[in-house]
């Protein structure tokens, strides 16, 4: 092996370490580009990406506002219907509390009419019966002697127009 003083070892070494460094730039460099050219596709997306949702968000932020102007009007309405509702059922209750009372005393009316009329048709019915049961009997005795009578006569009279019993 040639002698090899130190000056041609720390040369070599040197080398070695800017070969190193040079191999260690180029590929710092080529990392270098590569995270440039990731960094352009993504901010290319995210621009992409903006330019459609920035429109949507706009036009949510306009449906938001118009529907919370919308409810803000239609809130004291529905408040107002709401009491009007509650205004007509509590009267409709009351009324129908009314109707009910009405219509109780008027039950109660009729049926102490109902009462009365019948104790007078019975009273009417009973003074028809009785009446009748009279003009049976004080119109029935004297036809059934009247009857009785005329069969008399009719057997009197049969008896004195008929032929005579022969004698034998």
């Amino acid at each position: 092996m040639p002698n090899m003083n130190n000056e041609t070892i720390l040369i070599a070494f040197v080398a070695v370490i800017a070969l190193a460094v040079v191999l260690q730039t180029i590929l710092l460099l080529a990392v270098f580009l590569g995270l440039r050219k990731a960094a352009r596709s993504l901010h290319e997306e995210v621009e992409n990406l903006r330019s459609s949702v920035v429109p949507l968000i706009a036009d949510t932020r306009g449906v938001i506002s118009n529907t919370r102007d919308a409810i803000s009007r239609l809130t004291p309405k529905v408040e107002g219907i709401v009491a009007s509702a509650e205004a007509i059922a509590q009267s409709l209750q009351k009324q129908s509390m009314e109707v009910q009372a009405s219509v109780g005393e008027a039950v109660e009316g009729l049926r102490s009419q109902v009462l009365r009329i019948d104790s007078m048709l019975t009273g009417v019915l009973d003074s028809a019966d009785r009446a009748g049961l009279y003009v049976v009997e004080s119109v029935g005795r004297p036809v059934r002697q009247l009857s009785r009578l005329v069969g008399s006569i009719k057997a009197v009279i049969e008896s004195l127009l008929g032929p005579a019993p022969r004698r034998q």
